[in-house]
């Protein structure tokens, strides 16, 4: 007898799963629950991981990924998908998005209870890539507003804020270009094939007419006609067509169709004939918006290209372990650098020292107006005829800052590199909580080897030329800047899970951090990026240029520095960064990250230009 389980969550898990396939109408359906990004194949759905807390987010995600998964399972045929997809990369990613969009739609209509788990998943996902903070229809991918308006108007729900946000800053465009189009969304919703190709019209409205490729329906009446053919050429069709030639000889049947035909053939030349004067008449104040060009996924470089940003996550760290797993790893990262807390310990005490010092008010003493100077009346009852004494507190230059630690979690950090990044970004974190500075502890890697699905979808395509990056970006939040040290310690831990760590895309990853900053209120902000080589991802090197990520770092780099928004300083272990980053610093052992990150921040805030000068490794100041 197996023994009954002690996680509160099991139930849950199982009750949600027998749903799912109920709901799916497959019973024999694979249904799990993991860490990993969900997914859905054939015979399969992973789901996110509930963990014993079961917390009312956790349950909602759970919910709403297992319906839409669901109702995609159900409604959605893959071969009718592929006969209609287009060819093209923004035209397929608004045909999925919109098909999507449909599974769920009709799910609302056919079992309302799905709609509210699955507004819950969305808000999530809005969340989680940051949708409520886009003010720019540039910045909002097109396709996902695509389809969050066709759920919106096939279910008339009001979308999740963030999704909600990112929708309006499109529907204008979307509505004025395709509305037309979309008016008969609510006939097609139960007819993929019909939805399909309008979708297709859709997306040509949109402008991206050229992605859409051979109309596979033109195909069909191409195919017919050589059959016709065939059977013209074919001797056993010959009495076939002597009994429809004396069909059409019936006299009456006959005039009348001829002129049916006639009639017909006269209305469409009219229409064409008068299609065609519209169009040369059209003054250019009416003619059709041009579409905005697709806006390019990186400020920096608008040549740096990306196959798929489908599979791309941002993603917080408790998200990928559950919380008995987090605070193990953490036992373990804290056992693994007992002998360097010491060290680290008083490198951190230090920096405080030197902050605080700049905090502590100080006053100008010996004024003639100000506050009165008690400290002083002694001298005047010494002598009457000596004047009153005021002060004043003197301003200080300490403005509020945030620090963001960007973390390489690249698979060649593993062991003691990524052990010691992670010791150093906790104290550090604690020590500049204390001077009230804000701080936020990021890492980048990517979710596969070699490739994640979007190197799949590229080789499914028949591999065109010059993909752009091939790989899936996995952006880690261990500790957001309003978040307290002590609620984010766990998460920490997260660097010491075995198989976590792969590639290292930088540009992108320095990219997504700097956007993070921008939003933020503080006056001054301060990025350090901890690094141990240059970016590395096989998949995409393998099919584009052999400096395409490497230049696209540079490129970004230059941005940041030449904005002067945000202060750009980076620690290369056993790598030379100093050939990218103007101000950079490269050790040889990690055991010296701690006394370098140290010594770089303090210098950051040193009042004294020599100083910052000398340890910052730039030009010497001007005496």
């Amino acid at each position: 007898m197996t023994k009954p389980s002690d996680n509160p969550a099991d139930p849950f898990k199982k009750a949600l799963a027998e749903a799912t396939r109920t709901m799916a109408d497959d019973p024999e359906l694979g249904v799990s629950y993991s860490v990993d990004p969900p997914g859905l194949t054939r015979d399969a759905m992973r789901l996110p991981q509930v963990s014993r807390r079961m917390t009312a987010d956790e349950v909602l995600l759970a919910r709403g990924t297992a319906d839409a998964f669901a109702l995609r399972h159900r409604y959605h045929d893959a071969k009718t998908h592929a006969r209609y997809e287009p060819s093209g990369q923004m035209a397929r990613d608004l045909y999925e998005a919109m098909e999507t969009a449909r599974c769920e739609a009709v799910g609302a209509h056919t079992m309302p209870g799905t709609a509210g788990n699955i507004d819950a998943r969305i808000g999530a996902e809005a969340r989680r890539k940051g949708y409520e903070q886009i003010v720019r229809a540039e910045d909002a991918p097109l396709a996902t507003a695509a389809g969050y308006l066709v759920r919106h108007l096939a279910t008339g729900r009001d979308l999740p804020k963030g999704a909600g946000n990112v929708m309006e800053l499109w529907r204008g465009f979307i509505e004025e270009q395709a509305g037309g189009t979309l008016e008969g969304l609510g006939d097609t919703l139960m007819d993929q094939a019909a939805f399909a190709r309008l979708s297709r019209k859709v997306i040509a409205d949109l402008g991206y007419g050229d992605q859409l490729g051979e109309d596979p329906d033109f195909e069909d009446e191409d195919d017919n006609q050589d059959e016709a053919e065939e059977d013209q050429d074919d001797p056993e069709s010959q009495g076939q067509e002597e009994d429809q030639e004396d069909s059409e000889a019936s006299p009456e049947q006959s005039q009348e169709e001829q002129q049916d035909d006639a009639q017909a053939q006269v209305s469409m030349d009219e229409d064409a004939e008068s299609e065609m004067s519209d169009d040369s008449e059209m003054p250019d104040s009416d003619a059709p918006l041009e579409p905005p060009p697709p806006a390019p996924h990186s400020e920096a470089d608008p040549n740096y290209t990306v196959y798929s940003t489908l599979f791309d996550e941002e993603i917080k760290a408790e998200e990928l372990a559950e919380p008995a797993e987090l605070e193990r790893l953490r036992a373990y990262l804290d056992q693994q650098l007992d002998p360097l807390k010491g060290a680290v310990g008083r490198l951190a005490n230090k920096l405080q020292r030197r902050l605080q010092a700049q905090q502590n008010r100080s006053w100008l003493f010996d004024l003639e107006e100000g506050i009165l100077d008690a400290g002083r009346l002694a001298r005047v009852v010494a002598n009457p005829t000596t004047p009153l004494s005021f002060k004043q507190e003197k301003d200080t230059e300490f403005r509020d800052t945030v620090v963001t630690l960007l973390l390489d979690n690249s698979g060649s950090m593993r062991g003691r590199p990524i052990s010691i990044a992670a010791i150093c970004a906790d104290v550090l974190a604690r020590t500049l909580e204390r001077c009230d500075v804000k701080v936020e502890i990021l890492g980048f890697t990517t979710r596969a080897w070699k490739g994640g699905q979007s190197r799949e979808r590229w080789l499914a395509a028949g591999r065109p030329q010059a993909p752009g990056r091939l790989n899936d970006l996995r952006h880690i939040v261990y500790k957001s800047a309003d978040a307290p040290w002590r609620r984010a310690r766990p998460n920490l831990g997260l660097m010491m899970k075995e198989g976590l760590l792969k590639e290292n895309i930088d540009g992108e990853a320095l990219e997504w951090a700097h956007r993070r900053m921008l939003v933020r209120p503080e006056a001054r902000k301060i990025l350090m990026v901890i690094s141990d080589g240059a970016p590395v991802d096989d998949s995409t090197l393998s099919v584009n240029a052999a400096n395409y990520l490497e230049k696209h770092l540079r490129d970004v780099i230059a941005l940041v520095e030449r904005r002067r928004a945000v202060e750009l300083i980076a620690i290369g272990i056993g790598h030379d960064v100093t050939r990218y980053y103007q101000h950079a610093v490269t050790i040889t052992d990690v055991e010296q990250l701690a006394g370098a990150m140290t010594e770089q921040l303090a210098a950051l805030f040193d009042q004294d230009p020599r100083a910052r000068a000398r340890i910052m490794g730039v030009a010497k100041a001007a005496r």
